[in-house]
C-alpha cells in the first residue's frame, strides 16, 4: 500500500473513532489481539486512550501487556480509572505491579485502592479473571476461547452485552452438547442470581442459601460484569459468616458495632468529639469578630443560623453522594475535578433560587432593602463553598490513605461554618449603611 493509501486510511479510521466511538469500540473488540495493539499504536494519545477505555476487560488485559511502555503509561495515567482498575484486577500480582509502577505516585495509589475492595465484601471474594463471551458467538468459536484462555473451572458462562452488562448464561454440559455452529443466543438462559460488587458478605450468603447456585455473577454500580463468585468462595463465606457472631461477642473486630463495648465505643468516638469542640471554638471566634456589627443589627443573629443551615445541608448532600462514589468505585480520585464541578454548579442554581426565596422573605419581614441583599449574596456564596467543601474533603482524604467516613462530617462542619458566618457578617459590615 502507497503511502498515501495508509494515510487516507488512517484519517478514515480517525474520523469514524470520533464520530462514532461506540461502533468502533465494538468493531476493534472484535479483533485479534495483536491487530488491536498494532492500531492503537498508530494512534494519537487521545483516541488511543478513548479506544481503550471501550475494550472488553480480558480484551484490554491482554492488550495492556503488550503495548509498548510509553503507550501501556498513558492509558493507565490518563484512562478512566475505573476501567483501568477493572483491568488490573484481572491480571496477577506479578503481572499488575509493574503496571502500577508506570504511573505517578498519586495515580498508583487510586489505582491500588480501586482494584481493591473493602474486606467481606463481594468484590473481595469474586475471581475477576473469567470469561468474557457475546450472544452472537458459535459453539466452535466459544471452546476455541476456552482452550486459550483457560478461564477457572466453572458450570456456567455468561454472556454480555456490548456496554459489558450480562444478558445470560450457558450451562458447560448443554455447551458440550450442542452442535459446533450453534449460537449462544439459542442456547442461553436468564441468569438465576446477581451481586453488587459492595455487597456485604452476609447479602452473598443470603443469595446462596436463597438460590441453588454454584456460580454468582458480580456487577459493579453501572450494572457491568466484573467478576465471579465461585463455589469455594461461597462455601468459605457461609463458613466465616457462621463464626462472626463468636467475634462480635468477644470484641474482636476494629469496628464499632451496635452492642460494642461502651469502652470501645468512647475510644473511637472521644478524640474526635474533641476535634470537633475545638472547631466549634473557631467558628464561634468567627462570630466574635463581628461582635459589634451583630450588638448594632440583631436581626443578624436571628438570621445567621439560616445561612448555617442552608449551608451544611448543601454541604452534607455533596459529602455523601461524593462518598457513596467513592465506596462504590463510582469515581476515582483523580476525577474530582468533574465531582466538584458537578456539585458547585448544582450549588449555584440552587443557592440563587434559595437566595431569591429567602432575600424576598427577610424584605417582607424586615423591610429592609439592605438586609435582603446581605442574606442573598452570603447564602449563595455559603452554599458553593459548602458544595466544593462536601466535594473535594472525601476525595482529599481518600487520596491521603485516610477512611473518609471518619472524619469528613467534622472538617464540613468547621468549613461551612467558618465561611458561612464571615461571608454573611462580613457583607453585613460592608452593607451595614443599607440596614
Amino acid at each position: 500500500m502507497s503511502a498515501n493509501a495508509m494515510y487516507a486510511v488512517h484519517a478514515l479510521n480517525q474520523d469514524f473513532l470520533q464520530r462514532h466511538p461506540q461502533p468502533a469500540q465494538q468493531a476493534v473488540n472484535q479483533l485479534p489481539v495483536d491487530d488491536i495493539v498494532e492500531l492503537l499504536q498508530t494512534l494519537p494519545a487521545i483516541d488511543m486512550i478513548r479506544l481503550w477505555d471501550g475494550l472488553l476487560l480480558d480484551v484490554a488485559g491482554l492488550v495492556l501487556q503488550r503495548l509498548a511502555e510509553k503507550n501501556s503509561r498513558q492509558v493507565l495515567q490518563r484512562g478512566d480509572p475505573i476501567h483501568a482498575a477493572r483491568v488490573l484486577s484481572r491480571l496477577s500480582d506479578e503481572n499488575r505491579q509493574p503496571m502500577l509502577m508506570l504511573v505517578d505516585s498519586n495515580r498508583q495509589r487510586e489505582l491500588s485502592t480501586l482494584v481493591q475492595y473493602p474486606e467481606n465484601s463481594a468484590g473481595s471474594l469474586m475471581n475477576p479473571r473469567f470469561l468474557l463471551l457475546n450472544e452472537n458467538l458459535t459453539v466452535r468459536e466459544v471452546l476455541h476461547r476456552i482452550r486459550k484462555f483457560k478461564p477457572h473451572f466453572t458450570r456456567q458462562l455468561y454472556i454480555i452485552d456490548s456496554e459489558g452488562r450480562p444478558q445470560g448464561m450457558v450451562e458447560m454440559h448443554r455447551l458440550a452438547l450442542a452442535e459446533a455452529e450453534d449460537i449462544l443466543l439459542n442456547l442461553m438462559k436468564p441468569v438465576p442470581s446477581m451481586v453488587i460488587a459492595t455487597a456485604t458478605r452476609e447479602e452473598v450468603v443470603e443469595l446462596l442459601e436463597s438460590h441453588r447456585i454454584t456460580d454468582l455473577p458480580v456487577l459493579d454500580i453501572t450494572g457491568r460484569l466484573i467478576g465471579i463468585i465461585h463455589y469455594d468462595a461461597l462455601v468459605e463465606a457461609v463458613r466465616e459468616e457462621s463464626s462472626i457472631d463468636i467475634l462480635t461477642m468477644v470484641g474482636a473486630s476494629r469496628d464499632e458495632r451496635a452492642l460494642s463495648p461502651i469502652r470501645f465505643v468512647v475510644s473511637k468516638r472521644l478524640p474526635w468529639l474533641s476535634i470537633n469542640l475545638l472547631t466549634a471554638f473557631l467558628a464561634a471566634s468567627v462570630v466574635g469578630l463581628f461582635e459589634s456589627t451583630i450588638a448594632q443589627f440583631t436581626a443578624l443573629a436571628v438570621l445567621l443560623p439560616v445561612v448555617a443551615g442552608q449551608s451544611g445541608n448543601t454541604g452534607a448532600q455533596a459529602l455523601a453522594v461524593t462518598m457513596r462514589g467513592l465506596a462504590l468505585r463510582e469515581i476515582g480520585t483523580s476525577q474530582w475535578l468533574r465531582v466538584v464541578w458537578k456539585e458547585v454548579g448544582a450549588a449555584f442554581i440552587n443557592g440563587v433560587s434559595i437566595a431569591v426565596l429567602t432575600a424576598l422573605g427577610v424584605l417582607v419581614w424586615s423591610s429592609s432593602i439592605g438586609l435582603a441583599l446581605v442574606i442573598g449574596s452570603s447564602m449563595v456564596i455559603a452554599m458553593v463553598s459548602a458544595a466544593f467543601s462536601g466535594a473535594i474533603i472525601p476525595v482529599i482524604l481518600s487520596s491521603l490513605g485516610q477512611d473518609p467516613a471518619q472524619s469528613s462530617s467534622i472538617i464540613l462542619t468547621t468549613v461551612t461554618d467558618v465561611v458561612g458566618f464571615f461571608a454573611f457578617l462580613g457583607i453585613a459590615t460592608l452593607l451595614s449603611g443599607m440596614l
